[in-house]
């Protein structure tokens, strides 16, 4: 009975529920792909023209990724703080907006909804990042899986919401909203105590690898069943007894993954202490000899390990003098006043040069390095390409005459999921078994996207699944693979401000390639064809009322509204794919230390 008692407590203290409790809050605070089912009730209800919902959508995009507060929170406050803050914001912000919707309250000026949707949709970056620095934090040695399966289930989020709201009876769409305000609050509040770090290292066992298969099977299931439903429902008129069965596997499929720290706690044997050591994590013995590891020039593998720089702590301050069995004792108290002054000029250039790569870096220290900005504006180039594409699939496939608009979403969503599980699985193998650094993966991604584009700008078959799919998976592995490095680069202390400054990158891009660029591109062709439309009832003598400066009805149609926009993509995403070669050759030495030299 006592043994059972033990392993109960050590099941919830088990750095393995952490993590399977902290996909599950991911898997339900998403709700940022949600405002495309609830523009259309807020637009009616309020009276809103396009450009406001635009412009609404903006105030969204920044508030699911500026998350600096949230970082600077999870710095000094324990990861509970930042659920109870998430939860507040989020009830606040959206359910203001449920209550001017269904004029439960007086109607407010725009620019103070533009503020609600900000601080509602904000809420999700307090849970994003209480995930995320617990779960890295619990897995030092596995982070790209640990990131790459949290962010993908954030991208899957829309799909399950809308399979769980499916068996709901709403009574207007209006419901929604409150759904979005209440829902992932709940499931937060639920798992908020649950959700921690656990540093006890001696909880990695062998199986490990076994449990991240098996949850990396689950995620590809659970692709492959949404995207089975969304085919059924999209082809057969399903009836509500059948779509509630969906729903119920759907959760039944969610639930998964607990299987693994059950399996581990219940059903595994006691590890000796031999075994222990011997299944003690790579990236923990590279965290013990990070701060002796530097970057020679050397040649020589020992040499190039055992040089560069040492931490405070390895250095004492004062060498204790022993008794000698020989020699002269004031020799030997020199010496120990020659190390104590050794190591006050290293603690003095340590803190005149700031940390080294893999150490523990604050936000000011990383922005203050050329790894960081070279990370950023990648991902600005690479990341904003993507969301470019994402933000205007409905106008791609309305200009090409396509009415399968939420098809070619759905599939997006899903390959954003597969894109942020593959990414964390693809950049870990490189790593791991080549010891290349983990952005070699991302420069690869960067090119493929790059192809998926060119292939829309030549007008071939099948080009808006190939540019949906590719751009979809590459926008979705940016965030897996990128944040894993970031956190091996800046180290996992600060990787809360870090990561939440870095999110800020792919809004970045998109004001730019998507708020200027291809606007203003599309705009311009659609202006062409007005023209063109109106010389043409001209010269037929007929009635056409339509003028090239009303925005209203400038649509364009054709493969060239998006063309020459996906042209400059495309050269945009092998830039990204350069400058992540870039500091993959800046960090090769780096990572040849951290895995390779430390037995992996």
């Amino acid at each position: 009975m006592v043994a059972v008692n033990e392993k109960v407590k050590g099941f919830a203290g088990h750095r393995w529920v952490v993590f399977v409790c902290a996909m599950w809050d991911m898997a339900f605070a998403g709700t940022s792909y949600m405002f495309g089912s609830i523009s259309p009730v807020i637009k009616s209800s309020m009276g809103f023209n396009q450009k406001q919902v635009a412009l609404l959508s903006v105030a969204k995009d920044l508030g699911d990724n500026v998350g600096l507060l949230a970082g600077k929170i999870s710095l000094f406050s324990p990861i509970w703080a930042l659920f109870l803050v998430g939860i507040f914001q989020n009830v606040l912000g959206y359910g203001l907006v449920w209550l001017l919707v269904t004029h439960r309250i007086r109607s407010l000026p725009f620019w103070q909804l533009c503020i609600l949707i900000f601080v509602g949709q904000n809420g999700s970056t307090y849970y994003n990042t209480a995930a995320l620095v617990s779960s890295v934090q619990s897995f030092p040695e596995s982070r790209g899986p640990v990131v790459g399966i949290l962010k993908g289930f954030v991208g899957l989020s829309g799909a399950i919401w809308t399979q769980i709201i499916a068996i709901m009876k709403l009574p207007d769409q209006a419901s929604l909203i409150f759904i979005i305000a209440v829902g992932p609050a709940m499931v937060s509040l639920t798992l908020m105590f649950i959700i921690r770090p656990v540093q006890s290292y001696k909880q990695s066992t062998a199986s490990d690898g076994s449990g991240f298969m098996f949850i990396y099977s689950i995620c590809l299931l659970l692709a492959a069943y949404l995207m089975g439903v969304l085919l059924l429902e999209n082809t057969l008129d399903l009836d509500q007894s059948t779509i509630s069965l969906l729903a119920v596997i759907l959760i039944i499929l969610i639930l998964l993954p607990i299987i693994v720290p059950i399996l581990l706690v219940f059903f595994s044997g006691p590890q000796s202490p031999d075994q222990e050591a011997l299944l003690e994590p790579p990236m923990l013995e590279a965290s013990k000899c990070k701060n002796v590891v530097g970057e020679s020039s050397s040649t020589n593998r020992s040499t190039k390990v055992a040089t560069h720089v040492e931490n405070e702590k390895n250095i004492p301050p004062k060498l204790e003098v022993l008794p000698l069995s020989e020699g002269p004792r004031d020799m030997f108290q020199i010496q120990a006043r020659l190390w104590e002054a050794l190591a006050k000029a290293v603690r003095k250039i340590k803190r005149k040069n700031g940390p080294h790569r893999g150490e523990d870096f604050t936000l000011s220290q990383a922005m203050a390095k050329a790894d960081f900005w070279i990370m950023f504006f990648s991902l600005v180039m690479g990341a904003g390409s993507g969301l470019t594409i994402i933000n205007n699939m409905g106008q791609i496939c309305q200009s090409l005459g396509d009415n399968n608009v939420n098809v070619y979403v759905s599939v997006i969503s899903i390959s954003n999921f597969l894109g942020r599980v593959g990414g964390g699985y693809f950049s870990e193998v490189i790593v791991r078994n080549f010891g290349y650094p983990r952005l070699v993966a991302l420069a690869v991604i960067q090119a493929v996207m790059s192809l998926g584009l060119f292939y829309y700008v030549l007008g071939l078959a099948g080009q808006v699944y190939v540019v949906g799919i590719s751009n979809g998976f590459g926008y979705g592995a940016h965030w897996s693979i990128a944040l894993a490095a970031a956190s091996e680069l800046f180290g996992v202390k600060n990787f809360g401000t870090l990561y939440n400054f870095l999110t800020m990158a792919s809004p970045a891009g998109s004001l730019f390639l998507s708020g200027f660029m291809a606007s203003t591109i599309y705009d311009y062709y659609a202006e062409q064809q007005a023209k063109h439309r109106i010389v043409g009832a001209t010269k037929l003598a007929m009635p056409y009322y339509v003028t090239a400066n009303n925005n209203e009805l400038l649509v364009c149609e054709g493969n060239i509204c998006f063309s020459l926009t996906c042209g400059i993509l495309a050269l945009v995403c092998l830039c990204a794919a350069s400058l992540s070669s870039v500091i993959s050759h800046r960090t090769r030495r780096f990572y040849a230390q951290l895995y390779v030299e430390s037995g992996k």
